[in-house]
């Protein structure tokens, strides 16, 4: 039986798994067999884990881009020039057919190509014995996606070689950036390679292997790879301990695998460290779970709830029968005492989205699993509040095309457009969950940046210069946004501003709005989808958590952007040009809008029964005076196409306080309207604004104030009392000021000590306390003191963006009348993109552009310009090797 060392199970050095002794001593090279395999030999089958057929399409196109001839020049000498080595005199391309044999060979002819010729090679399909397996006939060997072979000099003389190893991820660029976490897994497998390459004794003599990496990732939607590199010392380092220890276990077992008989007794025995969020991408999943859900110790419900080591001795009572409960997040008070009587627990917090008001416009999406940007499908409603406000919805037949992200801009910009006709603005787009928006903000961003090129490229023509990529390729000058789509792009670029101000609504996550208002019982990771939380609102008798999660978890659709694995491999194959069936991929499209569209409409109507915050007002006021500058940017054309990681970075640095400003008006406004946040906030010991504190006596009031910070002397207004908040009351004033949000009737008064219990408190206002009351008091040098009338507290109101933004005073042509006092808040994009137009021909003309320049240079725009052919066209249908699972493709 071969000792199953590498492939897709050698990522198990790089495994976020790697810490689970379960999963540790389930190594195939134990077990012989893989983690899936294993799950259905002990009749738990996985398919939490399983790569979507789509998913994996993508995934084999982007490593065929990678090995493409007309790609791997680029990547090849970006990698190389990235680590400051000579530029080569020519790049070769090998493959090494998936044998270390012809591996061995392959590296040998290409050491020699680069010492004596000063040739580099980009081997590809290689295969490396895995580390200290080298002598072990039976053991498979472990294939990195790519490998570069570089001359190695000293003082300008061959020396040698350097094998770069490398590997290739097709990450979805989010709001044009990828995650960190996900290129350092990245990473990780790439250190094994270079690990296991440089322990190999048939490297060529005068071979090395370089201290850093290259990962191959996408540049843009349309799956172009472009070189990032890495240090990997510390990360050869990590997967050479987890080596060892595969290794080790392989020792104690004097090379022979477990018998199958004895495979689930050997299951038995081991413990999981288990993390429901974590968790659910390992192939063992369904088997750990059960055996939690089948366990009689209380504490296993814990576990299976996914609730924090620290937290679970202070929730154990609620459970064990004791009722004793220490200090825990009332929220996971209320996750555990929700699954215990089957019912949600609702927070009492009242409503400050803007979900479902008039100028509100509902959008639902399925994205395809086979591109970054491909949608299957958009369904678009706009509230004018008549009630019976009708969907229009579009199915895609050619999910990558720019012609499609045209058409859903454009459907989301007539939306918009009416919402202004009518004069119900501020706009809210609402999307199910985050996904759905960050697709939408990815969309506009990569329309934003064909747009800008466009720009410039049509300056080039009208000076009489060809016009020429970055890297000085001819390029195809698209077709310019149509008013309507340009609306949309600029509204979303406007969202991926607004990420940055945590007051800022512009997209509503509706999940997030109704997990606000209730929490749900079972793990709190099933919260993440809004069906789950939907059907727990809805009910009206108790439920069992373990039959909701079941029944959610195994749906055809979700609620959100993304597919569910058996949609997504349906929608795939029904829709594949020439092979699959119009008719039936417009039906599935359909019905996966159609669930999207029922579980937002049930949300919807959930929050309806929650009542309405005084200060919801007060957050539609503040969205929109922030809406007033972008439609500044809109009507002048200025800076409402740049996305955030192009803006200025002086206005990055000037806008540090902005933003504290803004978060300090959400947090004070967020206690003040929730209860539960409030106490939770003034429990923390890091809290010193806050306190809670209990009625010991009423005549005059005494607290006991649990508070080292809120002490004598201290003005303090009372924000609770009890479940009750002030600011929700009937006697409370509110004005909307051009600096502040002023409240009114509150009971505001100085701290004392004197010789009784507690702290004596006289408020202007009469609290109506009683004895035994919980109230939570607030500093009111936090709102920045207290007022004459000593009933009054202020919450500052953040100032608006003015930096790099049109003025109010500024017109169409204010910067041509004044370019340099304009020149940062009005000057228009054609204006600017003119600009650099010139500025990259003069650059070109001095040989300071790639491809003359060596090393080349990166250009960290990465706009999305469009590609001849589809990339997904030429894969074949390959098979998924049972053995990988979606972390080995980066995405869990």
């Amino acid at each position: 039986m071969p000792l199953i060392a590498g492939g897709g199970s050698g990522a198990v050095a790089a495994s976020s798994h790697a810490a689970c002794e379960r999963f540790r001593h389930t190594d195939p090279l134990m077990t012989g067999m893989t983690r899936r395999a294993l799950a259905r030999h002990v009749g738990k089958p996985d398919s939490a884990g399983k790569i979507p057929e789509a998913r994996w399409v993508r995934a084999m196109a982007f490593e065929a881009a990678v090995n493409n001839v007309s790609f791997v020049s680029e990547l090849l000498t970006r990698a190389v020039g990235l680590l400051e080595l000579d530029r080569p005199s020519a790049v070769r391309v090998r493959s090494c057919s998936d044998s270390p044999d012809a591996t061995a060979k392959e590296l040998a002819q290409a050491h020699l190509a680069a010492e004596y010729a000063g040739e580099a090679t980009m081997l590809h399909r290689l295969a490396v014995p895995f580390l200290s397996l080298e002598r072990e006939d039976s053991a498979t060997a472990i294939k990195p996606d790519f490998a570069i072979v570089a001359p190695r000099t000293t003082n300008g003389r061959a020396v040698g070689s350097w094998l770069i190893m490398g590997d290739a991820k097709d990450y979805e660029r989010v709001r044009s950036r990828i995650d960190d976490q996900r290129i350092l897994k990245g990473f990780l497998q790439v250190a094994l390679g270079a690990e296991s390459a440089a322990t190999w004794s048939r490297l060529p003599s005068g071979m090395e292997v370089h201290q850093f990496g290259a990962l191959a990732v996408p540049r843009n939607v349309y799956l172009r790879p472009e070189a990032i590199v890495e240090d990997l010392s510390d990360h050869r380092r990590e997967v050479r301990g987890r080596a060892e220890e595969r290794l080790e276990l392989l020792r104690e077992l004097e090379g022979e695998t477990i018998a199958a008989d004895q495979l689930e007794s050997h299951l038995e025995h081991l413990v999981a460290t288990y993390d429901p969020r974590s968790c659910a991408s390992c192939s063992l999943f369904a088997y750990c779970r059960d055996e939690l859900r089948s366990s009689s110790d209380p504490a296993a419900l814990l576990l299976e709830l996914g609730i924090a080591e620290p937290t679970r001795t202070s929730v154990l009572g609620l459970v064990d029968g004791t009722g004793e409960v220490g200090i825990a997040p009332t929220s996971v008070v209320a996750n555990v005492t929700a699954t215990l009587s089957g019912l949600p627990h609702w927070t009492g917090r009242r409503r400050v989205d803007m979900a479902g008001v008039l100028g509100s416009i509902n959008v639902v999406l399925a994205k395809s699993d086979s591109a970054a940007l491909g949608i299957h499908g958009i369904a678009v409603q706009r509230v004018d509040g008549t009630g019976d406000e009708e969907w229009t919805w579009r199915h895609f037949e050619r999910t990558n095309a720019t012609e499609t992200r045209h058409e859903v801009m454009e459907m989301l910009g007539r939306s918009i457009r009416d919402v202004h006709a009518a004069g119900q603005h501020p706009v809210h787009l609402v999307v199910p969950d985050k996904p759905s928006a960050d697709l939408l903000a990815t969309m506009a961003d990569s329309l934003a940046g064909v747009e800008l090129s466009r720009i410039r490229w049509e300056r080039d023509l009208a000076e009489g210069r060809p016009a020429l990529t970055f890297d000085g390729e001819e390029a195809t000058v698209p077709e310019p946004l149509s008013d309507d789509a340009r609306l949309a792009v600029s509204f979303l670029l406007e969202e991926d501003r607004a990420r940055a101000f945590t007051l800022r609504q512009p997209i509503v996550v509706l999940r997030d709005v109704l997990a606000s208002h209730m929490v749900a019982g079972g793990p709190s990771v099933d919260s993440g989808r809004l069906d789950y939380l939907v059907e727990w609102g809805e009910a009206s008798s108790p439920v069992d958590h373990r039959a909701v999660s079941d029944d959610i978890a195994g749906r055809r659709h979700t609620p959100g952007a993304r597919l569910g694995n058996l949609s997504s491999d349906e929608i795939h194959r029904a829709g594949r040009p020439g092979k699959g069936n119009p008719k039936v991929y417009e039906d599935l499209v359909a019905a996966a809008l159609d669930y999207r569209i029922d579980v937002l409409c049930r949300a919807l109507r959930l929050l309806d029964e929650v009542p309405d915050s005084r200060l919801r007002d007060v957050h539609r006021v503040l969205e929109g005076d922030a809406q007033q500058v972008w439609g500044r940017r809109l009507s002048l054309e200025a800076s409402d196409l740049v996305r955030f990681s192009r803006t200025y970075r002086y206005w990055r640095n000037a806008l540090v306080d902005v933003l504290d400003a803004d978060e300090k008006c959400r947090e004070q406004l967020a206690v003040l309207a929730d209860h539960e946040y409030a106490t939770d906030r003034a429990r923390d010991a890091g809290t010193r604004h806050l306190a809670v504190a209990r009625v010991v006596a009423v005549a005059p009031v005494r607290l006991d104030v649990a508070s080292r910070s809120i002490a004598d002397g201290s003005l303090v207004a009372m924000l609770h009392r009890n479940a009750s908040p002030y600011v929700e009351g009937s006697s409370t004033t509110l004005k909307v000021q051009a600096g502040s949000f002023k409240l009114g009737n509150a009971s505001i008064g100085p701290l004392s000590t004197d010789d009784g219990d507690g702290l004596v408190w006289a408020p202007l206002v009469d609290p109506n306390l009683s004895v035994g009351d919980a109230v939570v008091l607030a500093d009111m040098e936090w709102f920045g003191g207290g007022f004459r009338s000593g009933h009054e507290l202020a919450v500052k109101r953040p100032s608006l963006d003015g930096l790099a933004a049109p003025k109010a005073s500024c017109t169409p042509s204010s910067y041509a009348q004044d370019p340099e006092t304009h020149k940062w808040c009005c000057r228009s994009h054609e204006d600017a993109e003119a600009e650099w137009s010139d500025e990259l021909a003069a650059r070109r003309e001095r040989g300071e552009l790639n491809p003359q320049v060596w090393p080349p240079v990166v250009d960290q725009e990465r706009f999305d310009i469009p590609l001849d052919d589809d990339p997904l066209a030429g894969v074949e249908d390959v098979p998924i090797p049972d053995g990988l699972t979606t972390d080995d493709l980066g995405d869990a």
